[in-house]
């Protein structure tokens, strides 16, 4: 019985330890992609609007989550906020005139994300007696707007596919043509057999082409800025990370010593807060310790006390 108190004991100081150090909960990559505010991997961790968007797999490969699937993130930009995601339903080079079904792809629109206008998508092999298949006209260039329905089938993208030019044979058309919304992309689909989607990468302004064209999709973000994050991850002030509390979504700064409302060291929060914001199931892990202990002590206790009967169970010693 003392041995087991002894294990008992050491289990819970272990996972108490681990509460407090709450700013080491939040992993700060995956794989070789850098992990900063407003995302986490961990619950807890960054804002609470991109909650449980981002995933690491346990290969450490990094997926974005949608209402459409889960999509490998190429790379995240903070200095210039996006994200870009490769979809491998969409149609590649490889695929040559081969397509396959495609999965439109989709946003959650109460994210604080959007399709980045530097996206361009090119659909393959069209219905014209149900799609407006035809060369833009210059007028299009200074009104886009009058040539919304229009899928542009004389487009730059489409004479000069990028990485593959010549992967289309003769008999296959292509032209461009922005969606502006997922049930736009759906109803094009109806009609195409495929699609895909080619962002416009830029490249900084000392290159002599500082656009060129890649596959993949470019996703737009805000980085919500507030004073109490800045405070949180100033240096002078403790060096925190920015998390929220998971069930009311409020903000916390997490310190290694618990975490606070304000920043890690402002000495008048200290002892106030130890809150599990970021890894819950550590809280939940400290509890079942102790419930499970209570229930083998006393499993233990009663079954010292109960009768041997070979096996046999009767009213009289039954535990349950």
């Amino acid at each position: 019985m003392a041995s087991f108190l002894i294990t008992l004991h050491f289990l819970i100081f272990t996972l108490c330890t681990l509460v407090k150090s709450q700013s080491n909960l939040c992993r700060t990559s995956c794989g070789d992609t850098q992990i900063n505010y407003p995302f986490g991997i961990d619950d807890g961790c960054g804002s609470p609007y991109y909650r449980n968007i981002l995933v690491c797999s346990e290969s450490n490969h990094l997926e974005l989550r949608t209402p459409s699937g889960k999509y490998p993130v190429r790379r995240i930009d903070y200095s210039d906020p996006h994200i870009l995601v490769t979809d491998p339903s969409m149609w590649n080079c490889q695929d040559a005139t081969h397509f396959r079904p495609p999965r439109p792809f989709s946003l959650d629109t109460s994210i604080h994300f959007s399709l980045s206008p530097q996206n361009d998508y090119l659909f393959f092999n069209c219905s014209e007696k149900d799609v407006i298949v035809e060369p833009k006209p210059v007028v299009c260039e200074r009104f886009p707007d009058r040539c919304d329905s229009t899928c542009d089938s004389a487009s730059y993208l489409c004479r000069h596919l990028p990485e593959c030019t010549h992967a289309l044979g003769g008999s296959t058309s292509c032209c461009s043509y922005y969606p502006k919304a997922t049930e736009s992309l759906r109803l094009m689909l109806k009609y195409c057999e495929t699609y895909t989607s080619v962002y416009w990468r830029n490249l900084g302004e000392s290159q002599t082409y500082n656009t060129p064209p890649e596959y993949g999709i470019r996703i737009d973000f805000d980085i919500p800025v507030t004073t109490r994050c800045l405070q949180c991850q100033d240096g002078s002030k403790g060096s925190g990370t920015c998390g929220f509390d998971v069930g009311t979504h409020d903000f916390s700064c997490l310190c290694d010593h618990g975490n606070v409302t304000t920043y890690c060291k402002d000495h008048s929060q200290h002892g106030k807060s130890n809150r599990v914001v970021a890894g819950t199931a550590t809280a939940v892990s400290v509890a079942g310790a102790i419930g499970i202990g209570a229930g083998v002590w006393y499993f233990r206790k009663v079954k010292a006390q109960a009768p041997v009967t070979h096996g046999v169970q009767s009213n009289e010693n039954r535990l349950f």
